[in-house]
């Protein structure tokens, strides 16, 4: 009975890819079309892709053309190939953007973007596309249904440019004196940081950094600026604290300002 079945799959297979083969040989659009709409239907996306992109300029300027077009963007999204994807989707909002398809476009566009988005540590172009598409579908259609998922991913996408930032910040804390104050870089990237995305899950590390770095600034720093440096560590501490008063990192806080009053006379 096993053997039957696997004799079964495989004829039923061979069939299947005979069909397929005829289909891309043919001259009827309109069979390729249909063939390719089932092939979507069951999931076979490269099918569907490849049929489809040999219709698309036959269909241009047809009563087809609109549904060939998204079609082919969905059929490289569902294969996980969204940077094409999202080519066939702006093709298709800037062609149609008032199109049957176009508030789904928009979406997926972006969307497909969020989900190629790089790790923090790599090129953050891709992440920066991602925002600009989801920010466009939200800003064309801000009562579609999708929105809050839009919303989401862009909040993702943020936190995710903010450790990218927070990663830059403490490279250069770490760094310390090495070839200059890097400790006044860190700061530098953390403040812009904080100021680009205000709202960040990572808000609190740039802050408890900000102070750290002001501390080994003013520690390292020469007699005569010493408590100058140690006063603007008391105003850092003091920001911080208002902020997250029960911040786990309190106490490594509080050591630092024991240290800066022993510096800076009242």
């Amino acid at each position: 009975m096993r053997n039957y079945i696997i004799l079964f799959l495989a004829a039923f297979l061979m069939t299947s890819c005979g069909e397929y083969q005829r289909v891309q040989k043919s001259d009827d659009y309109n069979y390729k079309f249909e063939y390719a709409k089932q092939a979507f239907e069951n999931r076979h996306y490269l099918q569907s892709a490849t049929l489809l992109e040999q219709c698309l300029n036959v269909f241009k300027g047809s009563e087809k053309a609109e549904e060939t077009l998204y079609l082919l963007a969905m059929s490289y999204y569902e294969n996980a190939d969204y940077q094409t994807a999202g080519v066939y989707f702006k093709n298709y909002y800037s062609r149609y953007p008032k199109g049957k398809y176009a508030e789904a476009s928009r979406f997926f566009s972006g969307y497909g973007y969020y989900l190629d988005s790089p790790e923090p540590q790599l090129d953050q172009t891709g992440t920066i596309q991602a925002i600009e598409e989801l920010q466009a579908f939200l800003d064309y259609f801000p009562r579609s249904d999708k929105v809050s998922i839009a919303q989401n991913a862009i909040f993702e996408l943020q936190d995710k440019l903010t450790l990218k930032q927070l990663q830059n910040a403490q490279l250069y804390y770490n760094l310390g004196n090495y070839m200059g104050n890097n400790y006044e870089s860190a700061v530098i990237v953390a403040r812009n940081a904080i100021k680009d995305y205000p709202y960040s899950k990572y808000k609190e590390d740039l802050e408890m950094l900000i102070l750290k770095a002001r501390y080994q600034e003013a520690s390292n720093s020469i007699e005569e600026k010493k408590a100058e440096r140690f006063r603007d560590v008391i105003d850092e501490y003091y920001s911080f604290v208002n902020n997250y008063p029960d911040s786990p990192k309190r106490n490594e806080a509080d050591n630092i300002l024991k240290i800066a009053r022993r510096y800076v006379k009242d």
